[in-house]
């Protein structure tokens, strides 16, 4: 590859957060995903890719069940616990230090029973 092929591609700078300490965004929860409690949903992209397909951010949500069709992502909770349900598969329980993999068009049911808060990379 030469240097003018490698300047073409935008990589992000390096960087490094606190992702307990990241100042939060209200995010838009659609009602019909909520199946009980009032659920409160924020976040934060932290890098997104030129394309689209690439994003990694953080994430958070207060007790509650919701459900969700999952794009293919990968996550580690920061605080917080949680049990989510995949629909025709596991049953995951997640707490600080998770590291958890959904697929793509994975169906799931979260139960967060103390409000979680996961740093998260997606690929669409």
């Amino acid at each position: 590859m030469s240097s003018s092929d490698h300047s073409a591609t935008r990589v992000p700078a390096s960087f490094s957060v606190s992702v307990a300490d990241v100042e939060l965004e209200a995010d838009d929860l659609d009602p019909e995903q909520i199946v009980s409690g009032d659920p409160v949903v924020t976040g934060k992209v932290l890098w997104e890719s030129a394309d689209g397909k690439q994003v990694r951010g953080i994430w958070q949500i207060t007790p509650g069940v919701v459900t969700d069709v999952e794009a293919n992502e990968l996550f580690v909770v920061v605080s917080g616990r949680a049990t989510v349900e995949v629909e025709g598969g596991e049953t995951l329980e997640v707490g600080p230090g998770s590291a958890c993999v959904l697929r793509e068009g994975d169906r799931t049911t979260w139960t967060v029973h103390e409000t979680l808060r996961k740093a998260y990379h997606i690929s669409y």
